[in-house]
């Protein structure tokens, strides 16, 4: 809880962090719509799974280029053009007028999300480097935050009644904020990094990892984008409680993110991880019984389970032993990301082919192949 009031007390940590709160608005506030989008442009699952997938597209077409983008702007800049960039990006997947626009949006809109998202954890890096203070588990604990701004927001969807003028709101008071928050990091430069040469041995302790960065996260994501399909088109929920399984993910993922940090320092970082899998196994039982109420409690203790995940991945894949800290953390990072992005995609194809079920049924199985990994881990460590 040290970093949330350092976060909470200060300007310089709090502007960085509602970056990462932004990111998630723009993102999330999207993803409440997207049974809406599906319906006005009449498409498929199978459809909307390609259209996400020109999201990651995106996102993975600048990857490559962000390093040097931030470098050459300077961090603080970079990231403040993020914020413009995905503030007139976020309008456009809702404005779109027929598919082919959709997909070319979600593109845009992948390109600003990944430089963004880049140049918020640089600046994080630096802010951390310059100042000695931790605050990067809190800070994403504040990406979690947008997620329940954007649930609570979910409940006015019958008043407002119009996507593009909810995007629009969000967009500007968003913007806003950012605009007075600015000063505090826009300044900032990057360190300059003495390389470290790649060897692909040094990396083979982090494979397991990978694949547990790439379950936790494409889960995550798979929950912001189909959580409200699942309780409209399964659970049968209510219109007003279509957004509260992504409210109840986003919920208790914040609450874990910012107690997480302390529970670890009491059982360490590999038992932390196989308590969360079981966690969401269990969260993941409850959906499956695609009862409204159960399914909504399960959904939020999947957020529960999978929020100490990925810091603790970060933790560990940065202390493995004969690998570069930042080089085993960007492993994870890149891993993670990646099951962000293509977790939902895969599942749109299996929803479709199959039904949304059986989508749920592969994150059940996820879950269990990270339970079943954390044993190996613990073996290592031993």
């Amino acid at each position: 809880m040290k970093s949330l009031l350092l976060i909470l007390s200060k300007s310089r940590y709090f502007a960085p962090a509602f970056v990462f709160t932004s990111l998630n608005i723009w993102f999330g506030t999207w993803a409440i719509y997207i049974p809406s989008v599906k319906e006005k442009l009449d498409i498929n699952k199978a459809d909307l799974g390609i259209a996400l997938f020109c999201l990651s597209l995106g996102v993975f077409t600048i990857f490559p280029f962000a390093s040097k983008i931030v470098n050459k702007l300077g961090v603080g800049k970079a990231t403040w053009y993020g914020v413009v960039c995905n503030s007139f990006a976020a309008l456009l997947p809702l404005l779109a007028p027929n598919y082919y626009a959709l997909m070319g949006s979600l593109f845009v809109f992948g390109l600003c999300n990944g430089i963004t998202d880049i140049a918020m954890n640089t600046l994080v890096t630096e802010i951390e480097k310059e100042d000695k203070q931790n605050f990067m588990s809190a800070a994403h604990g504040f990406f979690s935050l947008g997620g329940i701004l954007v649930g609570l927001s979910s409940f006015l969807i019958p008043m407002i009644g119009n996507p593009p003028l909810h995007m629009a709101i969000v967009v500007a008071l968003v913007l806003v904020v950012n605009l007075v928050l600015r000063k505090n990091y826009i300044h900032i430069l990057a360190a300059p990094v003495e390389k470290e040469p790649f060897s692909f041995k040094l990396f083979k302790p982090l494979l397991l990892l990978g694949i547990i960065g790439f379950v936790s996260m494409g889960s995550e994501g798979a929950i912001i984008d189909w959580s409200g399909l699942y309780l409209k088109e399964v659970a049968l929920a209510p219109e007003f409680l279509i957004g509260a399984g992504f409210l109840a993910f986003s919920t208790t993922m914040t609450l874990g993110r910012f107690l997480g940090d302390g529970i670890s320092a009491r059982i360490g970082s590999v038992k932390i991880v196989a308590l969360g899998a079981g966690i969401a196994i269990f969260g993941y039982a409850l959906v499956l019984t695609q009862l409204t109420l159960l399914a909504i409690v399960g959904f939020a203790l999947c957020g529960l389970g999978f929020s100490v995940m990925v810091p603790e991945l970060f933790r560990i894949g940065g202390n493995v032993k004969g690998v570069d800290s930042s080089q085993g953390v960007a492993f994870i990072a890149g891993t993670g990301y990646s099951g962000f992005l293509l977790g939902p995609v895969i599942l749109g194809f299996l929803a479709e082919s199959f039904s949304l079920i059986y989508s749920f049924v592969l994150l059940l199985g996820s879950a269990l192949l990270v339970f079943g990994i954390t044993f190996f881990l613990g073996r290592k460590q031993k």
